[in-house]
């Protein structure tokens, strides 16, 4: 990994091509949780220095075709549906200067899922709750795809397929967890709960904190603060592999930074503005899938 610095010294038509810019601007501003400064918040305005370096980008090498960005579903509600206006009209305006997003009306508000189709462009955005992607945590992101060269990206997030875009034999497309991500949570100690149209998750016998069956004991979703496991009689903090797990991570995929090892402290908070990351392998191997 190259690391380029500060986003607003970053230049697009210095950097190189990319065929694909992927981005989750902070979401601190927008987050039912933060003081919802909006996305002219200190934090969510580099969303607009995002947009500035794909332009520049695409402006002398005619890249990336494809963006993917990712926030919380607050972004629905910021500034009473005008941030979320702004978002999908300033990705838009990359393919088509001067287009214009309807905002819907007070009382409908940004459903969960939608698309705008453009002449040779599309965008597409849609809610993803982990817990129905392989981990045992719920977690619901917005997540949305910009092609900027056709009209794949409804495609990409809708059309049912594997996580890595292809269904296994014998099954119909959507059936079934990505290999990559079922080894990723069975390593922390849970398997996938049966039943059609579930992927709920249940602890297995590994960990004395967490029995199946126990109505005392829960598991907490974690965000950038981590959470703890807990039962009736005492309370401990997950542990930095556990919280891999519950993001789909590798185990150990965060115990060293670029020059040394990470503090748990540094790992707990890398973790928690991370994302769920087999959602992220659905959206990656669908492009891939379709060779676009």
């Amino acid at each position: 990994m190259k690391h380029l610095g500060d986003i607003t010294k970053i230049s697009g038509a210095e950097t190189g091509p990319a065929g694909i810019i992927t981005f989750g601007s902070p979401c601190q501003d927008l987050s039912i949780a933060g003081k919802r400064a909006g996305i002219k918040g200190k934090r969510s305005s580099l969303f607009l220095e995002a947009v500035r370096i794909i332009k520049e980008m695409r402006g002398k090498y005619g890249k990336p075709r494809f963006i993917v960005w990712e926030n919380v579903p607050g972004a629905f509600s910021a500034n009473r549906g005008r941030d979320f206006k702004t978002v999908i009209e300033e990705i838009a305006k990359i393919a088509e200067s001067g287009v214009s997003i309807p905002r819907p009306s007070a009382k409908c508000g940004w459903l969960a899922s939608g698309a705008v189709m453009g002449n040779g462009w599309s965008l597409a955005w849609r809610v993803m709750d982990a817990q129905y992607w392989g981990v045992p945590q719920r977690r619901k992101r917005i997540f949305l795809v910009a092609d900027f060269g056709g009209q794949s990206a409804p495609e990409i997030l809708f059309k049912p397929g594997g996580l890595q875009g292809d269904a296994a034999e014998g099954k119909e497309a959507g059936e079934g967890t990505a290999t990559s991500s079922e080894r990723s949570v069975k390593a922390a100690g849970f398997r996938a709960g049966a039943g059609a149209g579930s992927d709920i998750a249940y602890h297995e016998e590994l960990a004395s904190t967490l029995k199946a069956g126990s109505p005392d004991h829960v598991v907490i979703g974690i965000d950038s603060e981590m959470n703890a496991l807990s039962d009736a009689y005492k309370v401990r903090r997950l542990t930095p592999l556990e919280c891999e797990h519950l993001m789909g991570f590798p185990g150990g995929w965060t115990e060293y930074g670029h020059d040394n090892k990470l503090s748990d402290t540094a790992r707990y908070r890398a973790l928690g503005n991370s994302i769920a990351v087999p959602c992220a392998e659905f959206i990656m191997g669908r492009i891939g899938h379709g060779a676009y």
